[in-house]
């Protein structure tokens, strides 16, 4: 595998690695290239953007829930017919948590597993000659990675632009470009993060804006020329998750939307069928699938539409009398008793668990989980170990039953029960990576 590829990190979160991915990959594709796009870490809103830039998918690489073949497998996945490839990392590019299959989930392991020079997008409002230091610093921490040059972000004025490119320079890294401060250049976000691509209005003309306000003060082409070879690691295959049934019914609209790319393909590399319908549009679960997936998403925002639903609520509980039902986070609490959204309004759900969840009181869960079946399910046998992560403000008002695995962050060494089972009806909060 020879495409050659770059990974855009961060000192932090909201440093504006989005802003120039996101810029960077409509950039090159309106340039006639073929770009494979990939974010780092847990992350289902950013790559929906990254599809809507380039017009391919993008896949997520995560060295804490993936083994490193399975992480070389979906790089090569990227790279297919694609020219280049842009990848997004998430927070810190050092930032992680211990006891990854592949490493610590951080952006800096993928860069270093499959040969990528890291592209550093650095925050430089309430800084000068110190970001230089800053700067150094990444890139001199781990040598198992490259920094290949950096992007300066949010420059107030060019004396400022002069002071903080001079350092930078002085450290020995090459400044490919300056974004002033400009707070019309963004996205829309809610508490979850970006607003879903689909739900962008007019997104087109958006990632057009944020491609010419990158061209404008970036050196594209350069930037394009420092990408590196990715390299394919010599290692065994990984166990990938296998499919839960041969046809599966996975639901998918602005409620839930949460369904990786990455899960859809090994599921049809191992020869299954997925099938796609709308709660939101009252569409029942096809009836000639043998499994339904209720993916995460947003049903707190549209929890009146889906207790109206009732060709689909009828349609789902008709099916989990014969057939398997499993929710993700969203898709669990739309399979519990009622949903309370942030105005405390109660909505009745499917009812085939006894849960009841509110978002009037948010709170947040986030973190990395490993987690074990407790009995037998159509993901795999009684004692299976899966990886995924929790991200969500719901908080739980009763979760009573049968719970449907163990499960611990990577910061215990403790299982605690997670989610419900009853009967062929099953769902956490956890969603599953591989």
């Amino acid at each position: 595998m020879t495409t050659p590829g770059l990974l855009i990190g961060a000192a932090r979160s909201g440093s504006g690695k989005t802003t120039l991915a996101l810029g960077l990959m409509r950039a090159l594709t309106r340039r006639g290239l073929r770009v494979g796009a990939v974010k780092c870490g847990p992350d289902y809103i950013d790559p929906a953007f990254h599809a809507a830039a380039t017009g391919r998918d993008s896949l997520n690489l995560d060295s804490w829930a993936m083994a490193p073949g399975w992480i070389a497998e979906l790089a090569s996945a990227a790279s297919q017919g694609a020219d280049i490839i842009v990848a997004e990392g998430a927070m810190g590019l050092f930032d992680g948590a211990p006891g990854g299959a592949a490493g610590v989930g951080a952006s800096a392991d993928i860069a270093a597993l499959l040969g990528w020079p890291i592209l550093l997008a650095h925050d430089v409002s309430g800084q000068a000659q110190t970001a230089a230091a800053v700067i150094r610093g990444l890139a001199t921490y781990d040598s198992r990675v490259s920094v290949a040059g950096v992007v300066l972000n949010r420059i107030g004025s060019e004396r400022h632009r002069r002071l903080v490119a001079a350092g930078v320079q002085e450290a020995g890294l090459p400044v490919l470009g300056s974004l002033p401060r400009d707070e019309r250049v963004g996205l829309p976000e809610r508490h979850l993060g970006l607003i879903q691509a689909g739900e962008t209005s007019d997104i087109d003309n958006r990632l057009n804006g944020l491609a010419d306000f990158i061209e404008a003060h970036v050196d594209v082409l350069r930037i394009a020329a420092v990408a590196g070879s990715t390299l394919q690691p010599v290692r065994p295959r990984a166990e990938i998750c296998q499919p839960p049934a041969q046809r599966i019914a996975v639901a998918r609209d602005d409620a839930f939307s949460f369904f990786y790319p990455h899960l859809a393909r090994a599921w049809r590399a191992a020869g299954a069928e997925i099938s796609f319908f709308s709660p939101l549009a009252d569409e029942c679960p096809p009836e000639q699938c043998d499994l339904v997936w209720l993916p995460g998403g947003y049903p707190e925002l549209h929890a009146g539409r889906l207790a109206h639903a009732r060709n689909f609520l009828s349609g789902l509980k008709a099916f989990a009398q014969t057939r398997p039902v499993h929710g993700e986070c969203g898709g669990y609490m739309a399979l519990g008793q009622v949903l309370i959204d942030a105005q405390g309004v109660a909505h009745e759900m499917a009812g085939l668990l006894d849960l009841e969840t509110s978002f009037q009181n948010r709170k947040l869960h986030l973190g990395y989980r490993r987690a074990r079946l407790l009995a037998d399910h159509p993901l795999g046998l009684k004692g299976r170990i899966f990886r995924g992560h929790e991200f969500h403000y719901a908080t739980i008002l009763k979760e009573s039953g049968e719970p449907f695995a163990q499960a611990r962050d990577a910061y215990s060494d403790r299982d605690s029960p997670a989610g419900l089972r009853r009967r062929l009806v099953s769902g956490s909060f956890f969603h599953l990576i591989g």
